[in-house]
């Protein structure tokens, strides 16, 4: 089962634009030593938008290779095209990728019986774990708790990381699906607290900044510790809001920027971080004991 705190890490790049892996082998080496429970590559964190098929082919071989199997790499596969995600899945799993995280079809806008055909055709075709992953406010699509209740009994599809932030919501998927079907946040912003109502953890974009101190906060949350969890979480809580200050990953590639730990490329159509939201990110940095 994959747990805990699981970083969506970004995708480090030279300022250029091309992808920087002695930057990407040093974060995740950071992360092992830092006990994060998973890494994600290629999601949205990790500017697969702006990646094509080669690119993400190599870099998840990559992070794999450089992961040697200590905990788990899941990849990005997602597509608004059935046969391209299931091309994407196919190499994933030639990678040797632990689990694929598949984002609901964007821009397109599938009626529910078409994302159940989607997420069917992709499991039927790839023998690989899938995590399904519902983000309407990037991708204008809702994966319903119904349809993800569907989508639950087929047995490669393992999981959803669900970035609604609405804990009545999950704690819905939790009811219909049972224990054996995992719900993830996908919003830091609530992550403490839907892994308290019974989510296995987070695929966070705060990870990236504070690896150390989201792994404490989910361990604390998932022994049911709030005391503890509310601590933690509330010495992050200003980065889980500041690192949304313009789009992801732009204000944590910001962060890490001024951490020394990547240089400050990114790709168009997105661009640095607007300086008159520098000392924000900086104060939440600060308040996270990370700077």
């Amino acid at each position: 089962m994959f747990k805990g705190s699981m970083v969506a890490i970004i995708t480090p790049m030279q300022v250029d634009g091309s992808i920087d892996k002695k930057a990407m082998q040093a974060l995740i080496e950071w992360h092992i030593q830092s006990g994060t429970e998973g890494i994600i590559v290629v999601g949205s964190t990790g500017e697969s938008a702006t990646l094509n098929h080669d690119e993400q082919f190599d870099l998840i071989s990559f992070v794999i290779k450089q992961v040697a199997g200590r905990i788990p790499v899941i990849a990005g596969t997602g597509s608004n095209s059935t046969n391209v995600a299931i091309h994407l899945t196919e190499n994933a799993k030639r990678a040797g990728a632990d689990a694929a995280l598949l984002v609901t079809p964007y821009y397109n806008k599938p009626p529910q019986q078409g994302l159940y055909q989607h997420y069917k055709a992709i499991a039927e075709a790839v023998d690989l774990p899938i995590i399904m992953y519902n983000v309407p406010g990037r991708t204008g699509c809702d994966l319903l708790p119904e349809t993800i209740e569907q989508l639950a009994g087929i047995k490669n599809i393992i999981g959803v990381k669900e970035a609604t932030g609405k804990i009545d919501r999950a704690e819905d998927i939790l009811k219909r699906c049972g224990a054996d079907f995992f719900v993830y946040s996908g919003d830091d912003d609530t992550g403490m607290e839907l892994m308290l109502h019974g989510a296995k953890g987070v695929i966070s974009v705060t990870a990236n900044v504070a690896p150390q101190k989201m792994v404490s906060m989910c361990e604390a949350a998932l022994q049911g510790n709030r005391t503890l969890a509310e601590k933690i979480n509330a010495e992050l809580q200003p980065l889980h809001k500041k690192l949304f200050l313009e789009s992801n990953p732009i204000p944590a590639k910001y962060a890490l920027h001024c951490m020394g730990k990547i240089q400050p490329g990114i790709r168009l159509p997105l661009l640095p971080l607007d300086k008159r939201y520098h000392e924000e990110v900086k104060q939440a940095m600060q308040n996270a004991g990370v700077i």
